[in-house]
């Protein structure tokens, strides 16, 4: 009885492990080294620098309206001060909120620039994941793993399935 227990679960270990094949990737090694990657990052950076300037024309503003402000404080009536000190804190509360979106829109059109290189990843993940029997595969970046066989990276074919190559270091 012993020995059929034993074989039992000798054999079922076999199974499981048979059934599992994890394997890793550095997905944003790959993105990184992808040509379109730059354009992306082109698109995001011109954005941004439209977003800004949006930004900083009505900072300036406000910067003018607190030097007058500043100014001139001592000749207004403490209604009209009341009043200039809530037009500032208005003005304040909606640079806050610009910023705050400002930095939503380039995570939305980060995110929405970048899919099609994600996806483009992602398929090239799936296609060697199943051609070798893969039924996981962990992403290296930002994961802490205390230990990843290499044999088990497939990175570099990722890379080599992409036509990309690590570029040598200059020595």
């Amino acid at each position: 009885m012993k020995l059929k227990l034993t074989l039992a679960a000798i054999l079922f270990g076999l199974v499981v492990k048979a059934q599992t094949k994890t394997g890793t990737v550095n997905s944003e090694l790959i993105i990184g080294l992808m040509p379109e990657t730059k354009k992306v990052i082109a698109l995001i950076q011109d954005y941004g620098k439209r977003l800004d300037s949006s930004f900083q024309v009505k900072y300036k503003e406000y910067q003018d309206k607190v030097t007058v402000f500043e100014k001139n404080q001592e000749d207004y009536t403490d209604n009209l001060k009341a009043l200039k000190y809530q037009e500032l804190a208005n003005m304040e509360e909606e640079l806050q909120k610009n910023r705050k979106n400002g930095n939503q829109l380039m995570e939305i059109k980060r995110n929405e620039v970048m899919r099609p290189l994600y996806k483009k990843l992602r398929d090239v993940i799936a296609e060697i994941s199943t051609a070798e029997g893969y039924t996981q595969i962990l992403t290296t970046t930002g994961n802490e793993f205390a230990y990843i066989d290499k044999k088990f990276d497939i990175t570099q074919k990722v890379m080599n399935k992409m036509g990309l190559k690590l570029p040598q270091a200059d020595e």
